[in-house]
């Protein structure tokens, strides 16, 4: 069947340039235009709590053993912990040869921005965080559309219908129809991506035009280089020494979500996407469903590399620099909050204001230098965590044995291509079948305990 959504992503590209175009030529126009680009982004977020919960249910449900959650999942924080530490120490070692922040002087208007922001990154506690991962409601968890909230009641909604064996079979099949449902809302939804670019662009240029960019050109190309260097090299080479995949092979299939993460400047736009992408490429459906969801809210690469240069740039610019102890305790904390806030733009700055406000308030002033470009770093924010997400999952999977490495090589050949109508792979991605369970008459004559 000829894919008629290539036209879509072609009209994306020139929907970006049309909305640059105006940004400049018209800048006012361009800032009413904002509601636009936020309205596509809600329509995206929209979907992603009963996404998640659909295909995390379906894949800890039909999975016959806990123990492969448990390992899945443990696997998994154990590398996203160690990536972050390697990004941490990736961004401090570019930072501190660079020193981007030297020459830079605050302004009033400075001063007010970094005031704002910091409102926005109150500082949030460890019991506090953990405390806000259980919902207030069962039903709660998707009307508030929190990651975390969702992915733990879908795990203890999966757990439940593993628990039940073979009579959970039905309540599977009901989960799987509605997951096809909302599959295909989000494929109508993306129609709307080329009006939704051209608003958030237009936007945005027209609200910081080139000034910005000229004044603050080392710190956007320097933490662009750096996020090129973290995806090219250390997880290129890890992608290739685990799992055999060439990294640019798996960066081309995932093309057209890079391009929309780019269009909105969030990786969450990408999440449901990724999902069905990665089942298709031959990672099985829990790892999938456990990996990805949980990578959103702590495999956040570029975050860390952002948060890293944006401290050291800041304290520079300020004529504060901090120790290399300061550094790392700071960091630490800003990772640690950060946590869960992947897929929302701007919360990278929020998070980095809220850590300064909390550690060092001399230096918050300072935040408002970079306001005015976070937009433009934060595209490359969020693709370093969809790329570092992407590779996770592979990786994962390859561990626990659940990564078909020959379906991956037919998919990344162009021989099995992804269906864009219906974004599921119905033939592929199958639940594992269910042990046998015994006759009620049976379980009824065992003799209680």
């Amino acid at each position: 069947m000829r894919d008629r959504t290539r036209y879509l992503y072609l009209a994306v590209i020139v929907a970006v340039l049309a909305g640059i175009l105006v940004g400049f030529v018209w800048p006012d126009v361009g800032k009413e235009l904002k509601p636009i680009g936020t309205g596509f982004v809600a329509l995206i977020k929209m979907m992603i709590s009963p996404i998640i919960f659909c295909t995390i249910v379906l894949g800890v449900g039909s999975v016959t053993k806990a123990a492969k959650v448990g390992k899945v999942g443990g696997l998994a924080l154990g590398y996203f912990i160690a990536m972050s530490t390697v990004a941490l120490v990736i961004g401090l070692a570019v930072g501190n040869l660079i020193d981007p922040g030297t020459g830079l002087h605050l302004t009033n208007e400075a001063r007010e921005a970094a005031a704002s922001e910091a409102a926005k990154g109150e500082s949030t506690s460890t019991v506090d965080f953990l405390l806000g991962i259980i919902p207030t409601t069962l039903v709660s968890a998707f009307t508030e559309g929190q990651v975390l909230q969702t992915l733990l009641v879908a795990l203890l909604a999966g757990f439940a219908l593993q628990a039940m064996g073979a009579r959970a079979t039905p309540i599977l099949d009901g989960i799987a129809h509605i997951q096809r449902l909302v599959f295909r809302i989000l494929a109508m939804i993306m129609w709307a991506a080329p009006v939704g670019a051209f608003g958030a662009i237009a936007a945005v240029v027209g609200a910081t035009g080139l000034d910005a960019l000229k004044s603050l050109a080392v710190i956007m190309a320097a933490f662009y280089l750096t996020c090129l260097l973290f995806v090219g090299v250390v997880l290129g080479a890890l992608l290739w020494i685990v799992a055999r995949i060439n990294l640019w092979t798996l960066l081309r299939y995932l093309g057209r979500e890079f391009l929309l993460i780019l269009s909105t400047s969030s990786s969450e736009s990408a999440l449901p996407r990724l999902i069905a992408k990665m089942e298709h490429l031959g990672v099985s459906r829990p790892v999938v469903g456990i990996t990805v969801p949980t990578g959103y809210s702590f495999n956040l690469d570029g975050t860390a590399i952002y948060l890293t240069m944006a401290t050291l740039f800041v304290a520079s610019a300020t004529g504060a620099p901090l120790g290399f102890g300061e550094q790392v305790s700071l960091l630490v904390f800003m990772m640690i909050a950060s946590k869960g806030a992947a897929g929302v733009t701007g919360a990278g700055l929020a998070t980095l204001a809220g850590g300064l406000q909390s550690h060092r308030p001399e230096l918050v002033d300072g935040v408002g230098l970079i306001v005015g470009i976070d937009r433009f770093m934060s595209e490359a924010r969020a693709l370093t965590n969809f790329a570092g997400n992407a590779v996770a999952t592979v990786l994962v999977g390859t561990w626990t044995g659940e990564f078909d490495r020959g379906r991956a090589l037919e998919v990344l050949a162009g021989r099995a291509p992804f269906d864009e109508a219906t974004l599921l792979d119905e033939e592929h991605a199958r639940p594992e079948p269910q042990e046998p369970v015994a006759p009620a008459a049976e379980r009824t004559m065992t003799p209680a305990v």
